[in-house]
């Protein structure tokens, strides 16, 4: 037997019908911090360091995005 359940809701919905915690101040903050730096300048030795923290695979995620950057710079 098979059975299709289909539930329209929000995604704030889903999230408190899961009981899951609302991160939209954290986000809001971080998002404001992120554009502070970027339109105060920044170094490229910070923006490396941010694409470590980012990187899901280590040294291969900087690699990647080392070589996107230096693309784009062409």
């Amino acid at each position: 037997m098979k059975v299709n359940v289909e539930i329209e809701c929000t995604p704030e919905e889903a999230r408190r019908a899961m009981g899951l915690p609302d991160l939209t101040p954290i986000h809001e903050r971080y998002t404001q911090l992120m554009l502070e730096t970027m339109e105060s300048g920044i170094a490229p030795e910070m923006m490396e360091s941010m694409m470590r923290n980012w990187a899901p695979m280590g040294e291969a995620g900087v690699t990647f995005w080392r070589r996107l950057f230096e693309t784009a710079q062409r």
